[in-house]
């Protein structure tokens, strides 16, 4: 009996230890899978396996980049700008260019008006029979309202009679015999030469003084 009973007991011990062991390993368990629920499903993280100073090389050629975008955008835009600024310009200066010339002529044409009046006058008294004097009147007039409107415009006539002769001014025409004093002096105009500032519109045409001895082997 004692020996039943004694096995008894240690089936018994034996049967608590297991069922204590059992519930410290299932304790464990539940930690464990509580945790490895608790984890998020995220993809493991690779190593960085980059120095850091290519780390750096890199931000710097990033942080260059951008630079030199945004300096091309500011460079575009200051281009277009300029060139905007210089199409407006060269229309303003276009325009003022236009307005001035338009203006310089009605000027000159205002001034004209009056040359076509004189010649009307004159007209008018010849055909109505007036006398040479009064129709030498108005044709002096004519000439002198006309000297007058090139004048304003700029146009100054060449001066040559008692002049030596200028090829760049004078055409000479004719020549004459004169006094050796005389030699190459313009004698007489044929009709006027003009010129406008430094241009010349046309030469003075003209007869230049020659002395006999000079015209004489010219013709020899």
């Amino acid at each position: 009996m004692d020996y039943y009973k004694g096995t008894r007991d240690q089936s018994s011990e034996a049967t608590e230890d297991a069922a204590e062991e059992i519930r410290v390993t299932d304790r464990r368990r539940r930690y464990m899978d509580q945790d490895l629920a608790s984890e998020p499903d995220s993809p493991t993280e690779k190593p960085n396996l980059k120095p850091s100073y290519v780390e750096e090389l890199e931000a710097r050629t990033r942080a260059a980049e951008k630079l030199a975008q945004e300096v091309q955008s500011r460079f575009q835009q200051l281009r277009s700008q300029l060139q905007q600024e210089t199409d407006e310009t060269r229309q303003r200066l276009n325009r003022a260019a236009d307005e001035r010339a338009q203006r310089e002529k009605a000027n000159f044409i205002a001034a004209l008006l009056p040359v076509l009046d004189n010649l009307q006058r004159a007209t008018e008294a010849a055909d109505s029979g007036g006398s040479s004097e009064l129709i030498g009147e108005g044709v002096r007039r004519t000439a002198e309202s006309f000297e007058n409107a090139l004048a304003a415009a700029g146009v100054d006539p060449i001066k040559s009679v008692g002049e030596l002769f200028d090829p760049e001014l004078h055409e000479a025409v004719d020549t004459i015999v004169v006094e050796p004093e005389q030699e190459g002096e313009v004698i007489s105009e044929y009709s006027r030469g003009y010129r406008l500032g430094e241009r010349l519109l046309r030469p003075a045409r003209v007869k230049v003084g020659r002395t006999g001895e000079r015209v004489r082997r010219a013709v020899e």
